[in-house]
């Protein structure tokens, strides 16, 4: 039976002192989230551009 892929990926990941902030993809719609949290996770929200608009990265891209 092959193996299911991982819905979410995490993009990027940034130590904050005891804390961290991530960026996780849904690998279905491509929305980015900004994931925030210290020993467990306090946090999730939609990443905003500039314009306020939900950054989604397209297929075959890697959102940069």
């Amino acid at each position: 039976m092959a193996k299911k892929e991982k819905r979410f990926k995490v993009k990027e990941e940034e130590g904050l002192g005891f804390g961290a902030i991530q960026i996780i993809v849904d690998t279905v719609t491509g929305v980015n989230y900004v994931a925030v949290g210290g020993v467990n996770p306090t946090g999730i929200t939609p990443l905003l551009d500039h314009d306020g608009k939900t950054v989604i990265d397209l297929p075959g891209t890697s959102g940069r």
